[in-house]
């Protein structure tokens, strides 16, 4: 049996969930999700504690136990708590700030990009090189943080652009400069 798949979810004591079949939706401080799992697992909930149960020994069955159990604790997780995701700028000159709800991105290009959060999601600025994307929905909030990264991915040469907080970027040793014809 899945490991993941078979530990219990603790409904936190501000949290309301309601299950309609393979229907969630889960009711928190800081938001409401709702989202639709495939027929091969159900739901079923016993006072604060819930529980993901597949139907079947099917293969695929299976695969989605301990993935239906992931997506509904980060949901029990998101609207209780919420996530987020830090990036850091590095390079001279690069910097971002906050306009209105709106991120706005001084990246190097001829003009400054502006990024506009989803529902759900906001934009903090920690000095001028730190951005902090917070949300109730962790597939949200990351994929708004890749499309931030994305505006300037750090280079291998020197290490200039934009990447989440403790990654780790390999850098390349580039050219020497010696040599040539004699």
């Amino acid at each position: 049996m899945s490991r993941i798949g078979k530990r219990p979810i603790t409904i936190p004591a501000k949290v309301q969930v309601a299950i309609d079949g393979t229907n969630i939706v889960v009711k928190g401080p800081k938001g409401e999700l709702s989202r639709t799992l495939r027929d091969n697992v159900s739901l079923s909930q016993e006072g604060e504690i819930l529980h993901v149960n597949r139907r079947d020994e099917t293969r695929t069955s299976k695969q989605l136990h301990g993935l239906s159990r992931t997506l509904v604790a980060n949901m029990v997780e998101g609207v209780s708590q919420g996530f987020q995701r830090r990036l850091e700028i590095q390079g001279v000159g690069y910097r971002a700030q906050l306009q209105g709800r709106n991120l706005l991105l001084n990246m190097g290009y001829s003009h400054p990009v502006q990024i506009e959060p989803p529902d759900g999601i906001q934009f903090a600025v920690e000095g001028t090189t730190n951005v902090i994307v917070s949300g109730y929905d962790k597939e949200i909030v990351g994929n708004t943080a890749a499309k931030i990264r994305a505006v300037r991915p750090p280079e291998p040469y020197k290490g200039k652009g934009i990447r989440y907080a403790g990654e780790v970027v390999r850098r390349k040793a580039g050219k020497t400069g010696k040599g040539g014809k004699k």
